[in-house]
């Protein structure tokens, strides 16, 4: 019983290292989209930032321990407090920061949804909260424009919410996006692939050929590319039904690569989600 005790001791001080290492070696990095909208780099979901004379609007805030690194790139271009803090759903890599963050007499807003799920994870304390909830729409007044907070239906989760800066001329996708990769389509969380390509088609009403994009995960994108995303969607969406209307089974489907053969050749399958991922979710979802 001691050495098991001792193994498991060990274990855990490894990951503590291991985590701690990892930490250290995150840089936080800064792009600039307009005069006052921002998108910070890290690990986790991209940040969004606003500054100007009403104080900073920051949207997302990765994981916990990249607060003070995250804290210090918000100072360089702004030394006002953050006014409040949005999540685009309730996902550590994009809550993770929240209680840090709330100590600084922020204001956290999310969808309701958000709200139910940080509230059930025990990993989250209550500080993590968000303290404004909005079941469709909401408007934001900060730094000199509207910003418009709107939810989509069981897309990546069910508590989704895109962000769109109207005179900057922005939009936040949160994970409803994953630029040049496949995504992950949380179907545990109320997720599915059809609210996922609906919420595209959503954010597709309101931007232009020069809109600026933060997408949840990958670099800084614009329409052509948030497009060509889409396309990718609808494209394994109609192979996979197909597939099922032939009556193929989930292994099946998860074992043919032609399925998905184009956007891995694009080398889609990069990251979190591999293209095995992807067909298996698409046929799970998909499957009446």
């Amino acid at each position: 019983m001691k050495s098991l005790k001792l193994i498991i001791s060990l274990f855990t001080f490894g990951l503590v290292i291991t985590t701690c290492a990892q930490n250290k070696a995150v840089t936080i990095t800064t792009h600039k989209l307009t005069e006052n909208i921002y998108m910070l780099e890290g690990q986790g979901g991209n940040i969004g930032i606003s500054v100007g004379d009403d104080g900073v609007f920051m949207i997302d805030s990765q994981f916990a321990p990249l607060t003070p690194k995250i804290l210090d790139a918000i100072k360089k271009l702004s030394d006002k407090p953050i006014k409040f803090l949005a999540n685009t759903h309730h996902h550590g890599d994009h809550t993770g920061g929240n209680e840090n963050i709330s100590k600084l007499n922020t204001t956290i807003i999310a969808h309701d949804n958000v709200y139910k799920r940080v509230k059930s994870n025990s990993k989250q304390s209550d500080a993590s909260l968000p303290v404004i909830t909005f079941n469709d729409k909401l408007s934001l007044y900060i730094n000199g424009e509207q910003v418009i907070i709107f939810h989509v239906d069981n897309a990546h989760t069910d508590g989704d919410a895109l962000l769109y800066f109207t005179k900057s001329n922005v939009l936040h996708t949160g994970d409803t996006y994953f630029n040049a990769r496949y995504p992950y389509i949380d179907l545990n969380s109320g997720g599915s692939v059809d609210g996922y390509i609906q919420a595209a088609k959503s954010a597709m009403i309101l931007i232009d050929d020069n809109t600026k994009i933060i997408p949840g995960h990958g670099n800084q994108s614009n329409k052509k590319e948030y497009t060509t995303f889409l396309n990718m969607l609808e494209n394994l969406k109609n192979k996979v039904e197909t597939e099922i209307s032939n009556k193929k089974t989930e292994e099946d489907v998860v074992l043919n690569a032609s399925l998905t053969k184009t956007y891995d050749d694009l080398n889609y399958g990069c990251c979190f989600i591999s293209s095995e991922k992807m067909r298996r979710t698409l046929y799970k979802s998909l499957k009446k």
